[in-house]
């Protein structure tokens, strides 16, 4: 394109030179005016069709090395995401490392890590990053590790509500429902193609896979959250996906840990009207929380539930609504907005949210209690 607008100008110039009877001094500048104006418009022209993938790519070029950061407990949208960044990285000569703090426990994530065969760090402090240099995927803002708090990421793609952004480059989107969609877009402006050519830009069955179900598992299987783009994205993912790997991913061995989890989260469950809250008191495996969410939204009669249990002084707290009443994220954000130590936030259909303990604060002179707290913010009483 350069080498096209280069002798175009040269045309133009030549054109000029000739219309004015020659190189003289006046017709040299005259020449130099227009070429100048010109060379302008071929610049603004570039800069306006840039796509946010060109801009991600130039700015991971720059850095020899990145260090691409999962949120804590990273789901397979992040994940996905993350093996995107490492290979549009790759092409340019920018070594990644992918790191996550917390753990990876749901056998949905770890099925995913195992099957796809992913080299992903854990860390727990800042000092373990593998650079300066670090990108931000699936989340806006450094956590769940010492000294989160004092990193300033380089760039930043992700799909929730938050005011993070990169030094470089920020592109946070809450309107998706998928961060893998974002990055799907990023590869497709960059001329990536989904068939098994075999050169640098043909997505791998690897990463295909792994995108695609990132998008399947944030959506649930399209059915929630979902806008345009996501299709789209898995339109162009699937040809180069990988059908027996996505069938190993989507259906892991459970362990006991977690179907007991669901047992009891189902058993010692409180409703009022189709608003349900279960407290299962001490979890060894946190993960279990959302899964045990999502079977009990899906009970009969029931349509918005808040799981919570305790791990390390800390209650968790993971919801799911199929009331277009209830928000989910900015549900738990009134029910924990009022207490010290409490964060919490989420999309419409699915939110988390956490509180250390112990939760003995008062509240317009009463003891806290999360359960009528979590039903109060359901019916719009708080």
């Amino acid at each position: 394109m350069q080498q096209t607008a280069a002798e175009d100008l040269l045309a133009v110039g030549e054109g000029v030179l000739e219309e004015l009877g020659g190189p003289s001094e006046q017709a040299l500048v005259a020449v130099s005016i227009v070429i100048a104006i010109l060379l302008f418009a071929v610049v603004l022209w570039s800069r306006f069709e840039r796509t946010l993938g060109d801009e991600f790519v130039d700015a991971i070029s720059v850095p020899e090395h990145i260090c691409v950061l999962m949120h804590p407990n990273p789901d397979p949208d992040a994940m996905g995401s993350a093996m995107a960044v490492a290979a549009l990285a790759k092409v340019v000569g920018t070594s990644a490392t992918i790191q996550y703090p917390g753990e990876i426990r749901h056998p949905e994530n770890r099925a995913f890590e195992t099957v796809l065969d992913c080299s992903f760090e854990r860390v727990e402090t800042a000092s373990e990053l593998a650079g300066d240099e670090v990108v931000l995927v699936d989340h806006n803002e450094p956590r769940g590790f010492g000294g989160a708090d004092f990193i300033e990421p380089y760039a930043v793609i992700d799909h929730h509500p938050g005011n993070g952004e990169g030094e470089v480059f920020t592109d946070v989107r809450p309107e998706r429902g998928a961060c893998a969609s974002i990055l799907t877009e990023y590869l497709r402006d960059r001329g990536w193609t989904n068939d098994s050519g075999g050169d640098e830009h043909a997505i791998s069955p690897r990463l295909a896979t792994g995108l695609l179900y990132g998008i399947q598992s944030d959506t649930t299987v399209f059915t929630r959250g979902c806008t345009p783009a996501e299709f789209e994205a898995a339109a162009f993912l699937f040809p180069a996906a990988d059908a027996d790997s996505l069938d190993r991913i989507a259906n892991p061995e459970i362990d006991g840990d977690t179907l007991e989890l669901k047992a009891k989260a189902i058993n010692d469950r409180k409703q009022e009207g189709s608003f349900l809250v279960s407290d299962v008191d001490t979890v060894s495996n946190l993960d279990a929380l959302p899964t045990a969410a999502e079977e009990l939204v899906r009970l009969e009669g029931v349509t918005v539930s808040v799981v919570m249990g305790k791990a390390d002084g800390t209650v968790h707290l993971s919801g799911r609504s199929r009331d277009d009443r209830v928000h989910m994220g900015k549900t738990l954000q009134r029910a924990l907005g009022s207490l010290s130590d409490a964060s919490a936030g989420g999309h419409a259909r699915m939110g988390g949210g956490r509180v250390d303990l112990p939760v003995s604060e008062e509240v317009s002179g009463e003891t806290v209690e999360l359960e009528p707290r979590l039903f109060a913010a359901m019916n719009g009483e708080l």
